[in-house]
């Protein structure tokens, strides 16, 4: 990796809004030198450059005119002790938009340059106070939508993941560097055995890549939400199940039929479980244009959707549209729900499992309730039913927080994979008898992919990437 240029960056650190406290954050060797220049004391002095780190000193911002800007506090943080491990300054003043921009045209002017998304973070990085793995838990702790997500985030940017993936690479490595010592020195190092030693070692670090990744399918619907798409007949209440599970009247519900033209998409936290729904058209035969590309949407989203809510109207009879819906079911997580139970129903449970049984070939992780969408609070509703079997879905009734380690990256995951079929390499290897270089070489290849989730293999472009993705001040 290529080091960057050691200039001072300064970027706007909260959000762009109006709000009581604003921060302007500043890193680099010149850091301190830069904000002594537009930074008086009470007293109108010039102090910084003689103050003790980690202290914070009350004064005014000035401009090149020595006219005040704003009042301010400033914490002064000198390298090594601090974020991007630099000498680093973060003034404090109003949280108005003008004069935070005023503030930041004030450091730059004085020599600083505008920090790049996720820069400051990236020094951090670079600088080898945080791994990589680390430095991306950041960006999810911003980004988390949920108490787990977040738990999650914070789990790994307190080195979680980190330490665990140090801890295997560096057993690895010991059987790298004594096979290679081995085949060099083969007179004072024997490998007589060594091959049942290493299997027993491969098959246990098998073991441990195969936990981390059987908690990323799970880790990324924590993190990402799961995707969940409502679909069903025009009328039978999509609409009005999601304005019941927000809260709110978000979609327009009416008795007329195909009021729903287009997808209507909102996330909704059901105590601690963020789903990211899609409201979608009515799915049934037309000829109304605008009407049929919003059902082939509709299909469409369910096709890739975590979880189908198939709403059905309780009341009515099953016809050839439910039939064309159902199909849309097969191989995928999905709940019927029954709607309209207030009413005299048509559909029985036992009726729909026998169309279900007839149509698909795998119905194994379909669920059937009824709900009522007329009145939420209501014990008939069957909001609670569904929050449960949500959570029986997906997280076998439970979500845990810090206290295990979850996968949550897609670039995690792909490493991890990539580490797991160069063990089973070795594993081939030993059970054929292949020479021990065979051994070194897959094992050699499983350390870089573990390398690539820590930053310690990667190229300047992946980390670029990451970084792109972080704001301006972070």
């Amino acid at each position: 990796m290529e080091k960057y240029e050691n200039e001072t960056i300064a970027a706007i650190a909260t959000a762009l809004s109006d709000s009581g406290i604003g921060i302007v954050r500043i890193s680099g060797e010149n850091a301190i030198y830069i904000i002594d220049n537009i930074f008086r004391s009470a007293a109108g002095r010039r102090i910084l450059t003689k103050v003790q780190s980690h202290t914070i000193h009350y004064g005014y911002i000035v401009d090149s005119d020595e006219n005040v800007i704003d009042e301010v506090m400033v914490a002064v943080m000198k390298a090594p002790r601090s974020y991007t491990t630099e000498d680093t300054v973060e003034i404090n003043c109003h949280g108005g938009v003008l004069v935070m921009q005023k503030v930041l045209e004030a450091v730059l002017h004085a020599g600083a340059r505008l920090a790049q998304p996720g820069e400051f973070t990236k020094r951090a990085f670079l600088n080898g106070r945080i791994d990589l793995s680390r430095a991306e838990a950041v960006i999810d702790v911003i980004h988390s939508q949920n108490e787990y997500a977040l738990s999650s985030s914070v789990s790994q940017l307190k080195g979680q993941l980190s330490n665990k993936i140090h801890t295997l690479r560096e057993d690895i490595l010991y059987q790298i560097a004594f096979i290679e010592s081995a085949l060099d020195d083969p007179e004072h190092i024997s490998l007589d055995g060594y091959p049942e030693q290493l299997a027993a070692k491969v098959t246990y670090f098998q073991q441990e890549i195969a936990k981390l990744l059987a908690t990323a399918d799970n880790g990324r619907l924590i993190k990402e939400g799961i995707s969940t798409v409502i679909v069903g007949k025009p009328n039978a209440g999509k609409s009005s199940l999601l304005n019941m599970m927000l809260g709110e009247d978000r979609a327009i519900v009416t008795e007329i039929a195909g009021t729903t033209r287009d997808a209507l998409h909102e996330t909704i936290n059901l105590h601690g479980i963020s789903l990211n729904m899609i409201d979608t058209a009515g799915i049934h035969e037309t000829q109304d244009v605008v009407e049929k590309i919003g059902v082939e949407r509709a299909k469409k989203y369910a096709m890739d959707a975590d979880l189908i809510l198939y709403v059905v109207d309780a009341s009515g009879n099953i016809d050839e549209d439910d039939q064309n819906i159902i199909s849309l079911l097969d191989g995928k997580k999905a709940i019927i729900l029954l709607n309209k139970s207030d009413l005299e129903n048509k559909i029985t449970e036992e009726s729909l499992k026998e169309n279900l049984a007839k149509r698909l070939k795998h119905s194994e992780d379909i669920r059937i309730l009824r709900t009522s969408t007329i009145d939420p609070s209501s014990e008939n509703s069957g909001m609670e039913e569904l929050e449960e079997t949500i959570r029986n879905m997906f997280f076998e009734g439970e979500l845990k927080h810090n206290n295990e380690l979850v996968v949550t990256n897609l670039r995690h995951k792909e490493a991890l994979q990539d580490a797991l079929h160069s063990l089973q390499l070795v594993e081939r290897s030993i059970e054929n008898g292949m020479p021990e270089d065979f051994y070194s070489i897959d094992l050699t290849s499983a350390y870089a992919s573990l390398g690539r989730i820590i930053g310690e293999e990667v190229d300047e472009d992946v980390v670029n990437e990451i970084f792109s993705k972080f704001c301006m001040g972070k």
